[in-house]
């Protein structure tokens, strides 16, 4: 099956690897030689180039190096000159794919790294769009959001879990000998047991408290506090300032993703699709920065992600632009 175009698919994801192995080694000389081979192949690896850099363009991604690679895709190592090279050629040809496999294994490694190092830091981890119920040893059952990731340590003396990534809702057995403490980007939630919801957003960490009691605590450089939770009571701390916005929220709405359903509460545009981006394959983007911090509050249908995105910022006059199959693009007229 072919898109965009009629151009492969696979040849489109391609593409997208060598726009991120070039901007990875911006002064690789062996990496831009290997991708010019693979540019010269054909007229349809062109255009496959040419659809990347569109999508690129239109993530807002502006690539600082090989100028004359990001504008206008000409082959450096055309068809027609490819066709006249001899077996001399060929040698050099493989020799060069042998380099192109070594870097783009380094390639592999340096755009995974960031979501390999939380594999390797995880007990517990789901993919994008899943969802997973596990049970700890003393009872506490832990429900995983989409691309999510947890460590555990339970030991005689203590509880603790990390969110090193995503939502979970905590349904804590009780043990008063045991303190629970959940870690969630800095900002600990202590409990003996009780059941609530964290989020852990790249700007801010939320927690919300459905039954019991819980301790909010976060020390920064500049700030520190610490405050309880009662049930029906939300608050979300900002990782830069330890600013606290805390309000009511309805005990059915708390974890609601765990019936396909997202619940915001005056959060921006840019936080909700961010958390939306869990249960969605594509990449998603928000050039426009006003677009971005428009607020909203409403229920989203986590299992359709594109219509959750349209409803998102149509209130604003927004759209959703579906650049390629692996890229959504929200923007305002």
């Amino acid at each position: 099956m072919t898109k965009d175009n009629n151009i492969p698919e696979a040849l489109l994801e391609e593409a997208m690897d060598w726009f991120l192995e070039l901007k990875a080694r911006p002064n690789c000389r062996e990496t831009e030689l290997a991708f010019q081979a693979w540019l010269g192949r054909s007229a349809l690896h062109i255009r496959s180039w040419e659809t990347a850099l569109k999508t690129w363009q239109l993530l807002g991604d502006v690539p600082p190096v090989h100028e004359h690679l990001w504008r206008g895709a000409a082959p450096l190592v055309s068809p027609a000159a490819t066709a006249r090279q001899p077996k001399r050629w060929a040698a050099r040809t493989w020799a060069g794919g042998a380099a192109a496999i070594a870097f783009a294994a380094c390639l592999v490694l340096f755009v995974s790294l960031p979501s390999l190092l939380v594999r390797w830091r995880a007990d517990h981890v789901t993919e994008t769009a899943e969802s997973r119920t596990i049970t700890l040893a003393d009872g506490t059952t832990i429900a995983m959001g989409g691309g999510s990731a947890i460590a555990t340590e339970i030991s005689a003396k203590a509880r603790h879990v990390r969110l090193l990534k995503g939502e979970a809702y905590f349904d804590v057995a009780r043990d008063p000998s045991r303190p629970f403490v959940v870690d969630a980007g800095g900002i600990e939630v202590s409990v003996l047991g009780t059941s609530f919801d964290v989020q852990l957003a790249s700007a801010e960490t939320t927690v919300e408290l459905a039954h019991g009691t819980v301790a909010v605590s976060y020390s920064g450089k500049d700030h520190k506090q610490n405050f309880e939770l009662a049930p029906g009571e939300t608050a979300t701390v900002a990782h830069a300032t330890g600013a606290v916005t805390r309000s009511a929220i309805a005990i059915e709405e708390i974890g609601a993703w765990r019936s396909g359903k997202m619940f915001v509460n005056n959060v921006t545009v840019a936080a909700a699709a961010e958390r939306l981006q869990r249960y969605h394959s594509a990449w998603i983007s928000i050039p426009q920065s006003e677009l971005a911090a428009r607020r909203v509050t409403g229920v989203y249908d986590l299992t359709d992600p594109d219509h959750a995105l349209q409803a998102l910022v149509q209130p604003f006059g927004g759209t959703v632009r579906a650049v390629t199959p692996y890229g959504r693009v929200l923007t305002q007229f």
